[in-house]
C-alpha cells in the first residue's frame, strides 16, 4: 500500500470514529435532554400539587375555625351568617369597591340602578387610611344633600356609635331603614372640630338629568348614570335647542358630584357629543377580556363648543365621560381633580345565594391613561368660591358737582329747575336703586352663586364670539 492510500485510509477511519463519536454524543444529549425535560415537568408537576396541598391546608385551617366559632361562641350565630361574613371578609380585603351581596343588597341595588331607592342619599366608600365612612358625594335634593353633606366627608358615628370596625357593607346597612326614621350621623370635615347632623331617611328619587337655560347656553347636570341618563339627556337637549332656537352659544355639561353608575350609560351619554373615536376601553387580568368602546356618528349638540364641570366628588362613569371628551379635544374640562376611581366592577351571580360585585378591570380614556387613584386633571383649575357684592361708599358722580351741566335728553328732567341738593338726592336714589337691583338678581340667579358655573359661561360666550369673529374674518 502506497503512502497515499495509506493516508486515504487513516482519513477513513477518522472519519469513521469521529461520525460514531457524534452519533453518540447526540443519543447522550437526548436523553440528557428528555431527562432535563421529564425533571421540569416533574418539578412543575410537584409545584401544582405543594401548591393544592398548601390550599386544601388553608381550607382546612378555615373549617377548623369557622367549626370553633359555631360551637364555643359567646352567643349562637347561624351558619349563614358566619358564611356571608367570611366571604365579605374575605372580597373587602381586595379593594373598596369588592363586596358580597346577599339576595337582599342585590335587590336593593337593582332598585338604585333603576333610579328609585330608600336612605340617606349619600355615594360613600371606605376611608382605608382612618377606616371610616367616605362621603364621595351627596344625591341631589336627598336628606344629605340638604343638611349640607359635603364630598371628602368622613362619617365617624351612626347614632353615637363607631364606624371604624364595619365593613363597607355593614355600614350602608345601618345607614339604610325605613322612611321617616332619624339618624344621627358624627362628621368630620378637614381641620374643623367633629359635628353631628341628624338627617332623616326618605324614598330617594333620582332625576338623573336636569336641565335649564342661561341666557343663550344650555345648561345640562347629570346627577348619576343610571338606566334613563341617555335618554334624560336627548330629551334635556332637544328642549333646550327648541327654547333657545338658533342662537344657542353652547352647552355646559355638570358632572361635579357625580358618584359614576353604570358603564354602558357612561359610554352611550359620551356618544352624544362625539361623531367618532375611541371612548373607553377596558382591561383585566386576562387578555381576552379586553373592551373597546367605540363612538357613532352624529353629535346632538353639532359642535357647540362644550364646558364639563367636574369637582373631586366626580367618580367613576363621569370620570370615563369627562376623559373621552378630554382626550379628544371636544370639551374643555373646568372645575378640580376627580375622584380617581378607574376600576369596573362585575356582578356575579350566585344563583339563589345573591352575587359577589368584584373588580374585574381597569378603565383607560381614549389616550391609554389610567386615572386610578388620580383624578382626571380639569383643562382650567377653578376652585368654588363665593360671590360678594361689597357695600360701595356714597360716590360723588358729575351730576353733585357745583354748577354741572343738565343733559337735556334725561326722560327724567321736569319743566322746572332743580337745585344741586335736589339733582344730588336724585342721583343717590338712582345709585341705591341700581346696587338692589344687583343684589335682588344675584338671589335669584344660580349662575351668580356658582362661581365654577359663572366661569363656564363666561368662557362659552367668549368661545362663541370668538368663533363668530374668526367666520367673520374668513368670509
Amino acid at each position: 500500500m502506497g503512502d497515499r492510500e495509506r493516508v486515504r485510509g487513516t482519513i477513513v477511519s477518522n472519519t469513521k470514529k469521529s461520525g460514531y463519536a457524534a452519533k453518540c454524543c447526540n443519543v447522550a444529549l437526548i436523553l440528557l435532554g428528555g431527562l432535563i425535560l421529564q425533571f421540569g415537568m416533574t418539578s412543575a408537576s410537584q409545584a401544582a400539587n405543594q401548591d393544592k396541598t398548601d390550599t386544601y391546608r388553608q381550607l382546612e385551617l378555615f373549617g377548623d375555625v369557622f367549626e370553633r366559632i359555631r360551637n364555643d361562641y359567646v352567643e349562637k350565630i347561624s351558619d349563614e351568617e358566619l358564611i356571608e361574613a367570611a366571604i365579605e371578609g374575605m372580597l373587602g380585603h381586595l379593594d373598596p369597591h369588592s363586596n358580597f351581596l346577599n339576595k337582599k343588597k342585590l335587590k336593593e341595588m337593582k332598585v338604585q340602578t333603576s333610579g328609585e331607592f330608600g336612605g340617606l342619599g349619600i355615594e360613600v366608600t371606605m376611608d382605608r387610611d382612618s377606616g371610616l365612612v367616605k362621603v364621595v358625594s351627596p344625591i341631589d335634593d336627598t336628606p344629605a344633600f340638604r343638611a349640607g353633606l359635603m364630598a371628602g366627608d368622613l362619617i365617624s358615628h351612626l347614632d353615637s356609635k363607631p364606624v371604624r370596625g364595619l365593613s363597607l357593607s355593614q355600614a350602608v346597612e345601618r345607614m339604610r331603614g325605613s322612611i321617616n326614621t332619624d339618624l344621627k350621623l358624627t362628621i368630620r370635615r378637614g381641620a374643623q372640630k367633629p359635628f353631628d347632623v341628624t338627617l332623616t331617611r326618605a324614598r330617594i328619587r333620582i332625576q338623573s338629568v336636569r336641565s335649564r337655560t342661561e341666557g343663550k347656553v344650555g345648561y345640562v347636570r347629570i346627577t348619576s348614570f343610571n338606566e334613563q341618563s341617555t335618554k334624560g339627556l336627548q330629551k334635556a337637549l332637544k328642549n333646550l335647542k327648541k327654547e333657545i332656537g338658533a342662537e344657542i352659544k353652547g352647552y355646559v355639561l355638570d358632572l361635579r358630584n357625580n358618584p359614576g353608575g353604570l358603564l354602558d350609560q357612561a359610554v352611550s351619554v359620551t356618544d352624544v357629543f362625539l361623531n367618532q373615536g375611541e371612548i373607553v376601553s377596558t382591561r383585566g387580568r386576562h387578555k381576552e377580556s379586553a373592551q373597546r368602546f367605540q363612538s357613532t356618528k352624529g353629535d346632538l349638540t353639532d359642535g357647540l363648543p362644550l364646558v364639563v364641570l367636574i369637582n373631586s366628588g366626580s367618580a367613576s362613569a363621569s370620570e370615563i365621560v369627562a376623559g373621552a371628551l378630554q382626550d379628544h379635544r371636544r370639551a374643555i374640562i373646568l372645575g378640580t381633580s376627580s375622584f380617581g376611581k378607574g376600576s369596573v366592577q362585575t356582578i356575579i351571580p350566585l344563583g339563589q345565594s345573591g352575587a359577589i360585585k368584584m373588580t374585574t378591570q381597569r378603565y383607560y380614556t381614549p389616550s391609554g391613561r389610567s386615572i386610578q387613584a388620580k383624578g382626571i386633571d380639569p383643562d382650567i383649575r377653578v376652585q368654588q368660591a363665593k360671590i360678594e357684592f361689597i357695600e360701595q361708599p356714597r360716590r360723588r358722580s358729575e351730576a353733585s358737582l357745583r354748577n354741572s351741566l343738565k343733559n337735556e335728553n334725561d326722560p327724567r328732567k321736569k319743566n322746572e329747575p332743580k337745585g344741586e341738593k335736589d339733582r344730588n338726592s336724585e342721583n343717590l336714589a338712582d345709585v341705591k336703586k341700581e346696587d338692589k337691583s344687583v343684589k335682588k338678581t344675584s338671589l335669584t340667579n344660580k349662575s351668580l352663586q356658582d362661581y365654577q358655573l359663572a366661569r363656564a359661561l363666561g368662557l362659552l360666550r367668549g368661545l362663541s364670539l370668538f368663533q363668530q369673529t374668526k367666520v367673520g374674518a374668513t368670509n
